[in-house]
């Protein structure tokens, strides 16, 4: 029996004659007598289950399947399994050995997120795991995603407006030799908005989507989306009210009888602040000014 040759089969993704493939490399013995391989591909067709699509017997220590968009589409999960044994003794082969799974298609990293609305911005990356290929079109090749994103909301509330912004609405995954997991990838910021609404944690997801793609390959295929939870931040407060009293933002209480249009509030962030006309409301009587415009940008 050929037992414990260790083959550790590996998929890897490749272009050849610029179409996408698979790879499956696998380690022949050494120093054992020539050997055939029967390499059985299969996807995963459900949570646990596994459905064949192709099997080959071949000498060489390794086995090519094209991604057609039909026998393999993007968003399969793949697996080759490799049992060699001797020429002209099948019935003497070793155990099969299984390839780690690989998922042919779009990921994103990392594969979730907590972000809090404190103005931050959080970088995620959308990366291809397979080539990007355009036969008869290398000058002006790339996949384009459109992003989209949606608020979940809480399980006991209506979905309302989005949770998170995006800094670009679609990226461009452009064709590049591929490095560890990655074919393309590209990235893009997630900011949580500041709504200042007590609205508790709240789900939001974004989702990309191949926008008019040209290869079949790529035109029936929906990435999977990644989930952003939004965690709820206390937001701050500030008054002026009546003949104005003010309160600031951290609990300072004072009176401003001044008549005039005056600033308020300014941020040194950001684009935003209050401006607030006072005007006479005491008449001879006393000199008391009251709120009676607000401008706020």
């Amino acid at each position: 029996k050929l037992t414990g040759l260790a083959l550790q089969p590996v998929i890897t993704p490749e272009l050849v004659q610029g179409r996408v493939h698979l790879k499956c490399s696998y380690s022949p013995p050494s120093p054992e007598p020539p050997v055939q391989y029967r390499v059985l591909w299969s996807r995963l067709s459900s949570p646990g289950k596994r459905e064949q699509v192709h099997h080959e017997t071949t000498p060489q220590p390794f086995s090519y399947l094209e991604m057609d968009g039909a026998n393999l589409r993007l968003g399969d999960t793949v697996f080759c399994t490799v049992t060699a044994f001797r020429r002209g003794t099948p019935e003497q082969q070793s155990l099969p050995e299984d390839s780690k799974g690989f998922y042919a298609g779009i990921k994103f990293s990392p594969e979730s997120l907590e972000i809090a609305e404190d103005g931050k911005e959080h970088v995620l990356t959308v990366l291809s795991t397979v080539p990007i290929a355009c036969p008869g079109q290398e000058d002006s090749c790339k996949i384009t995603l459109q992003l989209s994103t949606e608020d979940l909301g809480k399980s006991s509330q209506v979905p309302g407006p989005p949770d998170i912004a995006l800094s670009a609405c679609q990226v461009d995954l452009l064709p590049g030799p591929c490095s560890g997991s990655s074919c393309a990838a590209a990235t893009v910021t997630v900011t949580a908005v500041t709504d200042w609404a007590q609205d508790g944690n709240r789900l939001s997801r974004v989702s990309a989507q191949p926008a008019a793609p040209r290869d079949l390959l790529w035109r029936a295929y929906t990435p999977g989306d990644v989930q952003v939870t939004v965690r709820d931040l206390p937001t701050g407060n500030c008054y002026s009210f009546t003949d104005p009293h003010i309160i600031t933002f951290d609990g300072w209480r004072y009176d401003s009888n001044k008549i005039g249009t005056f600033l308020l509030c300014h941020s040194g962030s950001r684009a935003f602040e209050v401006h607030v006309r006072q005007r006479d409301c005491g008449g001879h009587r006393s000199a008391t000014a009251c709120n009676c415009g607000v401008a706020a940008r």
